[in-house]
């Protein structure tokens, strides 16, 4: 029986490795194109910001990729060993699915621990680093927020369209200033400009030339008609805060950036919308490490009954399941902030779903 332990864990482990590699590096190529896609188009990206950002990427992608990784392996392995009749041979000696599958127990127990560990301490800490690397980014280097042909909103207050970049210095810029409910009040056109940074008095200065300017009326901006056309500007210098950028980056921080402890301590608070997101982030965090025992569960006899040998029909079964798992989980946390609805409850729901569906199937196969 160990040489089966063996081949049946080393078949489990090469392909759940393979699946992981596979899924994390689809997440993890997709988060950057997201997000860091016009820096690396302008080259303005410094090497190390890169490796930073796929270093704290990765965790949170490993949350979804080590049970989605774990239902492809099982899938992958029984389809074979069904395939191949292996199963049969294994069964007409006396050695049942249950004492075949114990591998699979210890390798699902392995992925829930260290599931539950990336939930809880790693990847909100590594989304806490990841949300600060763009301010981290705009402090040491904030020309690099500025691209060509593109639109500057990372700046509370303020959306730029810059028509070409070249270095520092910018063409065909148009600046818009806003106020509290998004309307532009001014707009300001330059046909060419510079940036400078000046990080001792944390601020970005952009110096326009041959601008000119529009202006709404304070008091009725909706009325077009007292729009004020401004002078021409041969030369001129706006000033863009980056202390602004900073507290607007600290006001954005999600609940799944919090740490175990600030989000009991969120339970204490006053606002049932508070405690009633923080309940559903707690459980969610402890609820989603178990998809990898209950995929395990309902991996084993879709693989064997699904009786196919091909590697895309096992990802494509395993890409079914899981958009289908994590629509519930997506769904509980749109409905965080109800606390009629139990969100916290909803997020253990697709658990108990396969638990049942898979206890139901493999006492069906055992039986066969």
């Amino acid at each position: 029986m160990k040489l089966i332990d063996r081949y049946v864990s080393r078949q489990l482990i090469v392909n759940l490795l393979f699946a992981i590699v596979v899924l994390s590096l689809v997440l993890v190529i997709g988060n950057i194109f997201r997000k860091l896609l016009p820096l690396l188009v302008n080259h303005d990206l410094p090497v190390e910001y890169l490796v930073g950002f796929v270093a704290y990427v990765l965790p949170f992608s490993l949350i979804f990729t080590i049970p989605w990784g774990l239902l492809t392996a099982v899938l992958l392995v029984f389809g074979r060993l069904s395939a191949d009749n292996e199963l049969i041979a294994l069964r007409s000696n006396g050695v049942s699915i249950s004492r075949i599958c114990i591998p699979l127990v210890v390798i699902a127990i392995l992925c829930t621990a260290a599931s539950v560990w990336l939930n809880v301490d790693v990847a909100p800490a590594a989304q806490e680093q990841m949300r600060s690397t763009v301010f981290n980014l705009a402090t040491r280097n904030p020309m690099a927020l500025f691209g060509s042909d593109q639109i500057i909103d990372q700046f509370p207050g303020h959306k730029i369209y810059v028509g070409k970049k070249d270095g520092n210095n910018l063409e065909n810029i148009i600046v818009f200033e806003i106020n509290e409910d998004s309307m532009p009040m001014k707009v300001t056109y330059a046909r060419t400009g510079s940036l400078e940074a000046d990080l001792p008095n944390k601020r970005i200065l952009m110096h326009l030339f041959a601008a000119r300017y529009q202006q709404r009326d304070d008091y009725d901006p909706f009325d077009l008609n007292r729009m004020r056309d401004g002078i021409n500007v041969a030369e001129g210098t706006l000033p863009i805060s980056l202390e602004e950028l900073y507290e607007k980056e600290k006001r954005r921080a999600s609940r799944s950036m919090l740490s175990l402890e600030q989000l009991l301590e969120q339970l204490k608070d006053n606002d049932p919308k508070m405690r009633s997101s923080s309940r559903t982030e707690i459980n969610k965090r402890f609820s989603f490490p178990l998809a990898c025992i209950v995929f395990a569960l309902v991996g084993v006899p879709l693989g064997i009954t699904a009786h196919r040998r091909e590697t895309s029909f096992g990802f494509a079964m395993s890409l079914v399941i899981g958009v289908f798992y994590f629509l519930f989980i997506i769904i509980a946390d749109t409905l965080r902030s109800n606390a009629k609805l139990h969100p916290e409850l909803l997020v253990w729901f697709p658990n108990l779903l396969f638990l049942v569906l898979g206890i139901w199937m493999f006492r069906r196969l055992s039986k066969q």
